[in-house]
């Protein structure tokens, strides 16, 4: 018997429509049965791709006697933490408050006024480890609210004040700065990561290591304004840059058969990956290895850019035209027949032997780091690719041959909702990606995942013409997941990168557009909120709204409205734009001076301002040189315009009857030039 789960759009929440537990969505429905009951709830977060989420699934939510328990002492919430980050968030930074630590699933008490009052993660059916079994804590929990329903009261009062009190710290900072601060906060920042890389494997910190994808953007960022500048550079970002690229490309964390990057590498040497595919993480490394291509001319990024595109083309892009969340780590064993995380990818060396041959099979199983005892679990090992092969011809043919024996396992699940920031940040990267490469493929399905944005999202919730929902399934919006800051700021983005690079000036006023509505809406005091001040609070105690400066796995929401702010106002002139967005800044500088690792997103938009805005105009003729070279641009505060219709083409002319470039730099503006490497120069377009 279906659940209330079974029209969801979300594919986790879709998985658990079968369950004997009677779960809820989030909604207020479920509130008022459990005050009508007297019953607290239980709310459990997770997400399709998680490998703990699918064991705790099966090894409690699927027993039917555990499912009893649940039913008959608690009312049971069941979210996606893609589709509804705020509460995510809030009830995440409850578990750490609880327990010193986090992670999915995560699962959580709360009162009838959703306040949490008790949290762990992940519990097993029996004992284990130190660790109660489920049933255990279901039994005591039930005990505790029925007769000691004081010590609920003040357990749920005491997080609700650290969370509300620690809001309060970050929207009531100071709105005033100076171009030092922001120069010292940048040497900072390139300090500060420098003492937590790993100078052997490449990447910051140790085990487990996640694609930093956003520290490298601010990297390079910063490489390519001292490069402009003729600046003294510091040996350590390149180092930093080109050891971590390589590393992660050469890693099992990298797919070696079909590209595309696994989730994080569960050990420091970038060779175990835990096997789930995620949308944001390819998108964010597909810039990366296109814009570290565009810095060095390095083969290759090059390489890896164009396979991690052609991978998220060919696997993630559903038919509506956007891009699917993520592939699953877990699939059937097609030997076993059991369900098994990396069953998909890891091979045996017999495996490959019988794809291969004896000969060949000997030569990939030296290249790739095959072992008999295995890399990874069951005497299975990850691909890797340590060295260049000795013919590439060869391994391209053989990796063929590998891919194709693995189209025949059982693939990993596909969470094929339409997340709007991962769209945002996907069509960004491929137009970045496009751009440098010269392929018009990749920007097309850029466009048409754009197009998906703007039809299907936004103001799909007639209450908020102005606001992205969220999420989307097969062409069907999520009007109970409205978009919150990051999806306003990232898809803002996506249409500034459109703008530029099909000069449809239509997609600059869209972008506008998502600003605004993050103007009017989510600000609170001298700071920005994660949700909308006209949407239903996660909880109600709450005396601020949720805010979070610091980056997670995509940028957060803060840094990214400051970044599309300073872009839009660049190309439309908006000066009053820019002064809004500059007036959040100030939150930022400690946490890029200190704390960069998780403010990467912050630090390369500090490097942005610091270069910006640095407008060029070409106007003339469509296609030509001095057109295409616009694409090749490294200068972090750059933005251009070639369209006929956009405001920073307006009263220029053309000279000489050649194609003419105008640049402006902080308000002060060259002579327009026709000359190639005039512009090349102005604009740090090496190659």
């Amino acid at each position: 018997m279906p659940n209330r789960l079974a029209d969801s759009t979300s594919p986790y929440l879709l998985q658990h429509a079968e369950n004997p537990v009677d779960w809820y969505p989030w909604s207020e429905e479920a509130f008022e049965l459990a005050r009508t009951r007297d019953v607290p709830i239980f709310l459990s977060v997770g997400y399709s791709a998680c490998h703990w989420c699918h064991v705790m699934a099966h090894e409690s939510f699927e027993n039917p006697s555990v499912a009893a328990l649940m039913n008959e002492y608690f009312v049971n919430i069941k979210v996606d933490r893609e589709e509804l980050p705020a509460v995510d968030s809030l009830y995440m930074e409850a578990t750490q408050a609880m327990t010193g630590q986090g992670g999915w699933p995560n699962s959580v008490w709360l009162d009838h006024d959703r306040r949490p009052w008790y949290a762990g993660t992940y519990f097993p059916p029996r004992p284990s480890h130190g660790m109660p079994s489920f049933t255990q804590v279901l039994l005591a929990l039930n005990d505790t609210w029925t007769s000691e329903r004081e010590r609920v009261s003040d357990s749920s009062s005491r997080i609700m004040e650290h969370i509300g009190s620690r809001n309060e710290l970050i929207v009531k900072s100071k709105s005033d700065f100076t171009r030092e601060e922001i120069s010292y906060a940048i040497t900072s920042g390139i300090e500060s990561l420098s003492l937590s890389f790993d100078p052997i494997n490449g990447g910051f910190g140790d085990a487990p290591k996640f694609p930093p994808s956003l520290a490298l953007e601010f990297l390079l960022r910063t490489q390519a304004l001292n490069n402009l500048n003729s600046s003294e550079s510091d040996f350590r970002i390149l180092q930093m840059i080109e050891q971590t690229c390589n590393a992660m490309a050469r890693g099992g964390m990298y797919d070696q058969l079909s590209g595309g990057f696994a989730r994080y590498s569960v050990d420091a040497t970038w060779t175990v990956p835990h096997f789930e595919k995620m949308l944001y993480d390819n998108a964010q490394l597909l810039s990366i290895y296109a814009h570290l291509y565009r810095l060095t001319g390095d083969e290759q990024s090059l390489r890896i850019t164009t396979e991690t595109a052609e991978f998220l083309i060919r696997e993630m892009q559903t038919s509506e035209g956007g891009f699917a969340a993520a592939l699953d780590a877990d699939s059937i064993d097609f030997e076993t027949g059991h369900t098994e995380e990396g069953a998909f990818y890891a091979w045996t060396p017999k495996q490959i032997t019988d794809v291969l041959g004896t000969v060949d099979a000997d030569w990939v199983i030296q290249l790739c780091n095959v072992t008999t005892e295995g890399t990874f679990e069951h005497g299975k090992s990850v691909l890797t690719l340590h060295q260049d092969p000795t013919d590439w011809d060869r391994w391209r043919n053989l990796r063929s041959k590998l891919l194709l024996s693995r189209e025949t396992r059982p693939r990993p699940g596909r969470d094929d909702k339409i997340v709007a920031s991962w769209n945002g940040l996907t069509i960004r990267a491929l137009v970045d990606a496009g751009s440098i490469c010269s392929r018009q493929d990749w920007i097309e399905c850029a466009t048409r995942a754009g197009d998906l944005l703007m039809s299907k999202h936004l103001g799909a919730d007639p209450a908020h013409p102005s606001r992205l929902v969220r999420v989307s399934r097969d062409g069907k919006a999520g009007l109970h997941a409205l978009g919150v800051l990051e999806d306003q700021a990232l898809v803002a983005s996506a249409f500034l990168a459109l703008a530029q690079v099909t000069g449809d000036d239509a997609w600059r006023e869209l972008s506008g557009t998502l600003l605004n509505d993050i103007k009017d809406h989510f600000q609170q005091g001298s700071g920005l909120t994660d949700t909308a001040n006209d949407v239903e609070p996660v909880a109600k105690d709450v005396a601020t709204r949720q805010v979070d400066p610091t980056d997670n796995v995509t940028p957060s929401g803060w840094a990214a409205t400051i970044d599309a702010a300073l872009t839009y106002s660049a190309l439309s002139g908006d000066i009053e734009m820019r002064t809004w967005a500059e007036t959040f800044i100030p939150a930022l500088i400690p946490l890029v001076a200190s704390h960069t690792r998780f403010a990467g997103w912050g630090s390369a938009m500090f490097v942005t301002w610091l270069d910006g805005p640095r407008e060029v105009a070409v106007v003339g003729p469509h296609n030509s040189e001095l057109q295409t070279v616009l694409m090749k641009g490294t200068a972090p505060g750059m933005v251009y315009a070639w369209g006929d219709e956009q405001p920073l083409i307006q009263n220029r002319k053309v000279l000489d009857e050649k194609a003419t470039a105008y640049v402006c730099r902080g308000f002060v503006c060259d002579a327009p030039t026709t000359e190639l490497q005039v512009l090349k120069k102005s604009i740090g377009a090496f190659s």
